[in-house]
């Protein structure tokens, strides 16, 4: 993966992608791009994205051009963060690995399964679910943080 560090301040790649951050996923389809909200994990230099057949469009997108892109952002106006981490490149539609999507699971939803919301501890091993593995052909990673206005910084909005 080619890695364009174009601003002075950069994002530890590892580092930032191992936050349970949300991602956006964007595809093709014969209406134009589309943008997908995920959950996601970095593992084997690849995000790692559950999908259901029954009830998301990305796989089949995906099945039908493998060209897209996501992208991440970690932002707190108190504190001034902005950091992003775009990538580009070619996804795969895979079969279901249980253990890896109980990881991913965990990841945002914490690691006691008992303690998940039913319809995550019902989803696990649905045949219906696939994983999108996502290998990066490209990425940017910025810090574009900023001082906040002393207002924002208390305000606990």
């Amino acid at each position: 993966m080619k890695l364009i560090r174009d601003r002075p301040r950069s994002v530890e790649l590892d580092e930032f992608l191992a936050r349970p951050l949300l991602a956006h996923l964007a595809t093709a389809s014969d209406y134009g791009p589309r943008e997908s909200p995920v959950w996601f994990l970095w593992e084997d230099g690849a995000i790692w994205i559950l999908g259901s057949r029954r009830t998301d469009s990305f796989p089949s997108r995906l099945e039908r051009d493998p060209r897209c892109a996501i992208g991440i952002v970690d932002f707190d106006r108190t504190t001034g963060l902005v950091q992003h981490v775009g990538f580009r490149g070619r996804a795969t539609v895979e079969k279901l690995d249980t253990k890896r999507e109980k990881r991913l699971l965990a990841r945002y939803l914490g690691p006691d399964e008992e303690g998940w919301d039913a319809r995550f501890r019902e989803s696990l091993g649905d045949p219906d679910t696939v994983f999108v593995r996502f290998e990066p052909e490209t990425s940017v990673a910025r810090d574009v943080s900023y001082a906040p206005a002393r207002s924002v910084q208390g305000s606990g909005e």
